[in-house]
């Protein structure tokens, strides 16, 4: 997948050079006071001692003064685990929609779980219910035509991001190296689904199973999404509707996009967002601050890995001082340069005590983190140049112990599926790996 946009983006001779986020920069403190009240750590899923309320304490305050706006509490959710179980359950909410469905895909294939998509969708509208789908080009670009207008002959509305044809740019001009990178949807403003995942056929068989055969490169990715019930919905909703705004895709359709949820659990959450017109990455700054403030474990799973020397020297130094800092990452992927710009990277990590585990068995495409049992993101964000400088994306932050619990008992599959790399053994790596891992870190930039 990741081939599409390289392609494309190594095509522009004049693509900008953006920096990345500042660290230190001042934040407005957020108020953490939605739908009611203040947050506490005792309202966040009942640690099992006092050092795991201080944690979550701690943890709760580096959130409300990295962000710039509010944590919210009083929603509950649900870990979904690769595509087939993601796609069932958002497909089983579309089904159960009543006023509107807003979709936004990096990839929205025509085969497999898109033509089951597609007809869905289809009978909705029919249906009455409104639809809005929002697709990248990029992303999409090997999906026919004729899919999309069919979708737009049954009444849907359906606009195209980014243009890679720069007779149809937006406003704002031809951006084609600014991809949108986000998974988001929203049913009837109560109910929003957000992770890795695509609509793609790369998810038809799910990545866990004794008995499960070793899956081909095109199927049977291992990624990571949650559904999302409660105030936080209508976080989700402001970012899929400022998006379709800022790519005219034409009026909103009229709907009940914000209605009334009430608190529906205990997960206190935030929706982060990377956004490279403005130059923002509110997950690279929170997710660095979390860092800097973790005291047990660090567990980070990400299907690309190529980060930047301040991202580096954070996990070194949170190694250094103690905390278990671990990677689960690919051993294989669907483009090699990333892949090896990553690895370019582990001897460093390596020698700092950071421990670093490949899974060989089915592609890694996840991109979730988990510190200290109590701080969690999912979403579409990776630990690379590309999610952070010049993609737009989303993921949710989730404080509390439950989910947290959850997210490692994940991790920890994961790893028992895996591969450790030690550094004796990558020390003896070849002279044709090193000159890969060479070659792809001048380019690690764009990937």
């Amino acid at each position: 997948m990741r081939v599409r946009h390289l392609l494309v983006a190594l095509g522009i001779a004049a693509a900008a050079c953006t920096g990345l986020p500042v660290l230190d920069a001042p934040a407005r403190k957020a108020t953490a006071t939605e739908p009611g009240g203040a947050v506490t750590a005792a309202a966040l899923g009942r640690p099992e001692s006092a050092g795991d309320a201080e944690l979550l304490s701690r943890h709760l305050a580096q959130v409300e003064q990295a962000l710039d706006a509010p944590l919210v509490r009083g929603n509950d959710g649900l870990l979904l685990v690769d595509g087939p179980a993601t796609h069932r359950a958002m497909f089983e909410a579309i089904g159960r929609a009543r006023d509107h469905i807003n979709l936004q895909t990096y990839i929205l294939d025509a085969e497999g779980p898109g033509e089951r998509l597609a007809e869905l969708l289809i009978r909705k509208r029919g249906q009455g219910v409104k639809v809005s789908v929002l697709y990248d080009s990029v992303g999409s670009m090997k999906t026919p035509k004729e899919f999309f207008e069919r979708l737009r002959a049954a009444g849907i509305a359906v606009c195209e991001f980014n243009p890679v044809n720069p007779l149809k740019s937006p406003p704002k001009g031809w951006q084609i190296n600014n991809r949108d990178h986000r998974k988001i949807l929203v049913v009837d403003g109560r109910m929003a689904f957000t992770g890795g995942i695509n609509i793609s056929g790369v998810y038809s068989a799910g990545s866990f199973g004794s008995n499960r055969r070793a899956p081909a490169r095109d199927e049977g990715w291992r990624d990571t999404h949650v559904a999302v019930r409660g105030p936080v919905v209508a976080q989700f909703q402001r970012v899929f509707l400022a998006a379709w705004e800022s790519q005219r895709c034409g009026e909103f359709a009229k709907a009940a996009y914000f209605p009334p949820t009430g608190e529906r659990g205990e997960w206190t959450m935030r929706v982060v967002v990377g956004d490279p017109e403005t130059g923002t990455s509110q997950t690279y700054v929170a997710l660095h601050k979390a860092i800097a403030q973790a005291d047990r474990r660090i567990w980070l799973t990400y299907g690309y890995f190529v980060p930047d020397e301040a991202t580096i020297a954070a996990l070194r130094d949170a190694a250094g001082r103690g905390v278990d800092v671990r990677l689960a990452l690919p051993g294989f992927s669907d483009f090699w340069a990333p892949f090896y710009a990553g690895r370019s990277h582990y001897a460093g990590l390596l020698d700092a005590g950071v421990r670093i585990f490949e899974r060989r068995d089915a592609l890694l495409h996840a991109k979730t983190a988990v510190i200290d049992g109590v701080w969690s993101s999912v979403g579409s964000t990776n630990l690379d140049w590309r999610s952070f400088v010049h993609n737009y994306e989303a993921d949710v932050i989730v404080l509390g112990a439950p989910f947290g619990r959850d997210l490692e008992r994940l991790f920890a599959r994961d790893l028992e599926a895996s591969h450790e790399i030690t550094a004796e053994a990558w020390s003896q790596r070849g002279l044709g790996e090193r000159a890969r891992e060479w070659l792809a870190r001048r380019w690690e930039y764009f990937l």
